[in-house]
């Protein structure tokens, strides 16, 4: 593995670790992060803490504060839950735009490609801590092939926007927010979606593609524990 890999995969480590600090309330809102004080509380070099702050900031858990600081981003879970269901909306009209399209072959033979990496994630039968950054990958590049299917420069736009809101994006997850043997089946069901949804989009039936896409909102939802109409509070709260 070369310096540049070990060194997105540092990072990658860094931005989960804080992410996990702002879920699980050690970090509240409102809170400074400073590059020295958080390389200092993981036991790393300031570099990829540098690297992840904006990454995190990207995802809406933080905010700009002072000329080139960040602090942790006031937000509820019901922001979150909205957000997921306006984004699998979205989805679902990308899903449906692609599956109609005449030349949607190459996309598919890419999502053909990640679904096999993510039945090479639950062929084990259970998930681990490790599989995180896996499956957040994974679910990532899957939705992005479908947003970027459609050709649709406002949809993606619209759909960037709606991942800002906090633990949106598809491959933002925290396994430590739901435990591991609950979380395996939340997200083999959403899995045996991907599929289903690839095969629509295969046949070109646009309508089934959007409706299954639709109705990938459940299992989002259950991954974060913002399922259950229990949407009231901030995100760290529902750990509680």
């Amino acid at each position: 593995m070369d310096t540049a890999e070990n060194g997105r995969r540092a990072e990658s480590r860094v931005a989960q670790r804080i992410r996990e600090l702002i879920v699980e309330g050690e970090l509240p809102p409102g809170t400074r992060v400073a590059e020295a004080g958080i390389a200092e509380r993981l036991g790393v070099s300031r570099t990829p803490v540098r690297n992840a702050l904006p990454a995190l900031a990207s995802e809406g858990l933080l905010e700009p504060a002072g000329k080139r600081g960040y602090a942790v981003r006031n937000f509820t879970t019901e922001d979150s839950y909205k957000a997921t269901e306006i984004r699998c909306v979205l989805e679902g009209y990308a899903a449906r735009e692609l599956a109609a399209r005449s030349d949607r072959g190459a996309i598919v033979g890419e999502l053909r490609e990640v679904l096999r990496e993510g039945d090479g994630i639950f062929a084990k039968g259970h998930v681990v801590k490790d599989d995180e950054q896996s499956y957040a990958h994974m679910n990532g590049r899957f939705h992005d092939l479908i947003v970027g299917g459609a050709r649709d420069p406002l949809l993606k736009d619209l759909v960037q926007r709606v991942y800002s809101v906090p633990f949106v994006a598809p491959n933002v997850v925290a396994f430590k927010r739901v435990p591991l043997d609950e979380i395996y089946p939340v997200l083999v069901s959403g899995h045996h979606q991907h599929h289903a949804i690839v095969d629509a989009i295969e046949a070109g039936q646009p309508d089934i593609a959007e409706s299954l896409m639709r109705g990938h909102s459940s299992p989002a939802r259950r991954s974060l524990g913002l399922e259950g109409g229990n949407v009231e509070g901030t995100v760290a709260e529902i750990n509680q």
